[in-house]
């Protein structure tokens, strides 16, 4: 019997048990055997298995649409906005992982903008006040952020312009599009390529010209469609839009174009990039922004999806409006990270409030990177040079050499999330149900622990439903849903993270390290959960997770919530930090895309002539 009271298997058994249709196969027993140790109780490599092909998204059918974020790029308004800064608040030799900080303007790089940001609140008494002002980021719904990706070419004239203005695009462009590709309808997602990032997104003082010049008058502005264009598109029922240029309207006068989207309910991205890569017309696209609560809206990732079966059918889950929002709200007070983030790990300010000269509503925040719902790169937990590893505290070097003995030696990661490939926190999901081990975790007061997952548990889950190499494995405890709540003053134990990792409360579930090893050799590439962190609460075990992950290049989003949903239906998720240069991944939004079927359907069962299991 393993550590979570469940008996082990033999692999032939589990074989049999996956070939016999009709027998019942017990989950769990779990009764009041708690676990004793850490280790897992089979570090025996698993036997060697020929994989079906993969259900993952292939790395050229992802387009990523966002610009790089850094400070010597022209990724912010050259007046009144906040620059960007990035620290490094915890090093490798210090933790055995990489931490950083961060404080940007809600409208930094690719960026995404609500109704908020330029329609007053209907109370205000301001000009042009209205309903649409109490739309700010974190009440649009999430269906409104994908769909069709509808790519219309502005590049004509774009430059034979007088210095300072831009093109304006009538509707007529729009006309002739839609005489060429189809009418316009709900569910688009309308796209501008005037490749103004493509030809002036450089770095300063070259990148001037992407919008500091044409504003100086010295040169001309980026393509934009004008106030009767967008009037056009809402009367077609198109609720989001993309522009490649510094802003959804061109000078002189930004703003006519933006507040037209915001009076019809529109969201729209500004800074967009690559949208040549697209075609005309089917690509799938999502715009994956971090919840920020009162949000005016905030950076975010641009992806669209070309492979054509699946465009197409994540764009009918999008037009149905089948779309889950998996990720936690940001929001001051909340329990958005670890206690080693400190008292301030999320600070949130308004920098305008429609007073001049800025006529628009904007915050601006500084947090801890890896805030609320957020992904671990390898490079996270990973050493860049050997000197690294070598100028450890004496800590970490036991905590390595202590790992490497079970697991073998750390390699070296330095993969940024500016170079990060998307497609890897891209997939079909398996959803692995862990609630049941929960209150079996060993807690002993003062002795931080929790319940573990190891390979014996996933080879029962296995035995009723295959893991398939591409596939993004969510662990569903409900351990968010159930203590992502405001702390109750200042310093304060949480039950989400503080109480867990103080020995005060029982500990989130959690993989071991050869579990995680487990999943990689069958193909998964990126695993998610929706507690805290991945590793659990101790920290000997947590770092041996981290590192095991990471060695075997998996990308990890944890903090996730809302996992009930995907319950017994198939799901495709989607994942994206904020492309900021220099970190090693960050907050970013989790979205699902619901199928009309079970969890398991055909197109995700393994062929029938692939090569049977030894």
């Amino acid at each position: 019997m393993n550590r979570l009271g469940i008996w082990n298997t033999a692999p032939a058994t589990l074989v049999l048990r996956h070939r016999l249709a009709g027998l019942v196969v017990v989950l769990l027993a779990v009764a009041a055997l708690p676990a004793a140790a850490i280790d897992d109780d089979d570090d025996r490599p698993p036997p060697p298995r020929v994989l079906p092909p993969s259900v993952g998204v292939a790395r050229q059918a992802v387009e990523d649409l966002s610009v790089t974020v850094a400070p010597d790029l022209p990724c912010t308004w050259p007046v009144g906005a906040t620059a960007l800064v990035v620290e490094p608040t915890v090093s490798f030799e210090r933790a055995g992982r990489h931490r950083d900080r961060i404080a940007m303007d809600e409208h930094t790089g690719t960026h995404w903008n609500a109704p908020a940001h330029v329609i007053p609140p209907p109370d205000s008494g301001l000009p042009g006040a209205g309903p649409m002002g109490r739309v700010t980021g974190d009440t649009v719904p999430v269906w409104q952020l994908c769909g069709e990706a509808c790519v219309i070419d502005v590049r004509a004239g774009r430059d034979d312009v007088p210095p300072g203005t831009g093109r304006v695009i009538g509707p007529e462009v729009v006309r002739t599009w839609e005489e060429a590709h189809g009418a316009l309808g709900p569910g688009d997602v309308v796209l501008f390529r005037g490749d103004w990032t493509d030809d002036h997104y450089r770095p300063l003082p070259e990148g001037r010209a992407f919008v500091e010049g044409p504003l100086a008058g010295e040169g001309p502005a980026w393509p934009a469609p004008g106030p009767d264009t967008i009037d056009h598109l809402a009367s077609r029922g198109v609720r989001a839009l993309a522009v490649d240029g510094a802003s959804l309207g061109t000078l002189p006068d930004p703003d006519a174009a933006r507040r037209a989207a915001g009076r019809h309910g529109m969201v729209w991205v500004e800074c967009a990039t690559h949208l040549g890569r697209l075609p005309p017309r089917g690509a799938f696209v999502a715009i994956l922004p971090a919840r920020h609560m009162g949000a005016s809206g905030g950076a975010c990732r641009l992806l669209a999806i070309t492979e054509q079966a699946l465009a197409r059918e994540l764009v009918a889950r999008a037009r149905a409006r089948r779309v889950e929002d998996l990720a936690l709200r940001l929001e001051a007070g909340m329990a958005l990270a670890s206690p080693e983030a400190g008292p301030e790990a999320y600070v949130s300010e308004v920098l305008h409030a429609f007073a001049p000269p800025h006529a628009v509503f904007a915050r601006t925040h500084a947090f801890d990177s890896l805030v609320g719902t957020h992904v671990i790169l390898p490079s996270f937990a990973l050493a860049a040079r050997r000197e690294e590893v070598e100028g450890a505290e004496a800590a970490i070097r036991a905590a390595i050499a202590d790992h490497e003995a079970r697991y073998g030696p750390l390699p070296r990661d330095d993969v940024r999330t500016e170079a990060a490939e998307p497609a890897a926190t891209l997939g079909p999901v398996h959803l692995v149900d862990v609630r049941a081990t929960r209150g079996h975790g060993g807690f002993a007061p003062g002795r931080p622990a929790g319940p573990v997952i190891n390979r014996a548990f996933l080879e029962e889950h296995e035995a009723t439903r295959p893991f398939l190499p591409g596939e993004v494995v969510l662990f569903r405890s409900d351990v968010t849903d159930d203590h992502f709540r405001p702390r109750s003053e200042p310093g304060a134990d949480d039950p989400l993270w503080a109480a867990p990792l103080a020995g005060r409360a029982e500990g989130w579930p959690a993989p071991t390290p050869e579990a995680v090893r487990w999943l990689a050799e069958r193909g998964v590439r990126c695993l998610g959960t929706d507690a805290p962190t991945l590793g659990g609460v101790d920290p000997r075990e947590s770092r041996s997770v981290e590192w095991m992950a990471a060695s075997l290049g998996l990308a990890v989003v944890e903090n996730l919530t809302n996992l009930r949903s995907l319950d017994g239906r198939e799901a495709f998720f989607l994942f994206a930090p904020a492309k900021v240069a220099g970190t090693r991944g960050g907050t970013g939004r989790a979205i699902a895309l619901l199928g009309d079927r079970s969890a398991t359907p055909a197109s995700a069962r393994p062929p029938a002539d692939a090569a049977p299991d030894p």
